[in-house]
């Protein structure tokens, strides 16, 4: 999945007044950090932000300067006011007015425990990202450069120096962000207050600079430092789980944004095994069920076939068979009837039935009518308990009995009937 990394540079400190007469707005252009896969760079470069290139994603990294970090027992408050309660927290802390501020928990932070919490200016924030939006580029994620180092147990640093030059060009000394498990602090190499800072020389520390302040640094350090770039550097940030877009500033339609990221997520390179996996399943699902079908149609044709089969052989005379259960049975009727046995909706076999489900204290039957399988007698006086009992006793042996204007027909039960 790529992803678009743009760099917001610092806010220029200025008074209230001088603040309100320039207006907040952002840089005319910007730099930004393109990378196809999410790890490496692949573009780097400084444009207007309607000329910034397309990705999948957008990753907006603050500057160090920017954003202050504080450690405080997280508040219980429920989502809707948990930003006043942080207000409230570091009121006694604070420089600015809170209303002014915007604030961000660090991912893990629970409430009731100790967690950080960064502050930012919210003014300055939020009119970055409309002009971002304006120029058409939606900001999923806000990210600091720094972040407070938490040391795993085992871990070989103990820290994070990074060394780097606000105004390249022009001889003065560097600046130095020092991330710490007590926080992060950036000062200006010039001056004691650096040296007060510096790691003693037996604390683990990891240390990087950019190629313009490499050679500043390794001079104040007295040892070696990694080259980083600011893009790999801002590349490196934006991979972080922490996101700064909270309460009022979190990003709209959060279950839209989460599915694009996850349709995005499956089409990346990362994916592609898990996307062949599924595919490969898909077919053999798709292969298993052609391959159950066809047996099944298999098994309903071979029972065609022995019906088919079973009728001939019982029945030679038949010889176009349409509807073989059908033929079977008009067939076996007819061989019945020629040898003058009566069957199951006979005459015989009606009136055998009738007179075992003959209701109790009913007297003979005085007329009765015989139709195609079906018998009628004649019912005067009978109540709904007689014609109950009557059916009851039908259909134990397999008859039904319809009522109707005096008279009960009999007839042999249908399997619909009897279900």
């Amino acid at each position: 999945m790529s992803i678009l990394v743009i760099q917001l540079p610092a806010r220029e400190r200025l008074s209230a007044h001088a603040e309100q007469a320039h207006g907040l707005r952002l840089p005319v252009e910007l730099d930004f950090v393109l990378s196809v896969d999410g790890r490496k760079v692949s573009q780097t470069g400084r444009a207007a932000p309607a000329l910034l290139p397309r990705a999948d994603g957008v990753v907006l990294v603050l500057a160090d300067a920017d954003v202050s970090w504080h450690r405080i027992d997280v508040p219980k408050a429920p989502p809707g006011r948990l930003r006043a309660a942080l207000a409230g927290v570091l009121e006694d802390t604070l420089l600015e007015d809170e209303s002014t501020l915007h604030f961000a928990l660090a991912p893990g932070a629970v409430g009731g425990q100790p967690g950080w919490v960064a502050v930012m200016h919210r003014a300055w924030l939020s009119t970055a990202l409309v002009g971002l939006e304006q120029a058409g580029l939606a900001v999923e994620r806000v990210v600091p450069s720094s972040v407070p180092l938490v040391i795993a147990a085992g871990a070989a640093t103990a820290g994070r120096g990074h060394f780097f030059e606000t105004d390249p060009g022009i001889d003065i000394p560097p600046w130095l962000t020092l991330a710490r498990p007590d926080g992060v602090v950036c000062v200006r190499l010039a001056g004691a207050l650096a040296r007060a800072l510096q790691p003693p020389a037996d604390v683990a520390v990891q240390w990087s600079a950019t190629p313009a302040a490499a050679a500043a640094a390794e001079r104040w350090l007295g040892a070696p430092v990694a080259v980083m770039t600011a893009a790999e550097r801002a590349l490196e940030a934006a991979q972080s789980d922490i996101n700064l877009r909270q309460f009022d500033l979190a990003a709209r339609h959060r279950g839209t944004r989460a599915l694009r990221d996850l349709g995005r997520r499956l089409l990346s390179a990362e994916w592609r095994p898990v996307r062949w996996g599924l595919a490969g399943l898909i077919a053999v699902q798709l292969v298993g069920l052609n391959a159950w079908a066809w047996q099944q149609k298999r098994a309903v044709d071979e029972r065609k076939q022995a019906m088919v089969a079973l009728l001939q052989a019982t029945h030679p005379g038949v010889r176009a068979v349409l509807d073989a259960p059908v033929q079977m049975e008009r067939e076996t009727d007819r061989l019945r009837a020629a040898a003058g046995r009566a069957g199951d909706s006979d005459l015989e076999a009606l009136l055998a039935a009738a007179a075992a489900a003959w209701p109790d204290g009913q007297g003979p039957v005085q007329t009765l009518r015989f139709e195609s399988g079906r018998l009628t007698v004649a019912a005067p006086g009978w109540g709904e308990p007689q014609l109950a009992q009557f059916r009851e006793r039908l259909r134990a042996v397999g008859y039904a009995a319809e009522a109707a204007e005096g008279r009960v027909t009999v007839s042999r039960q249908t399997e619909r009937g009897a279900a």
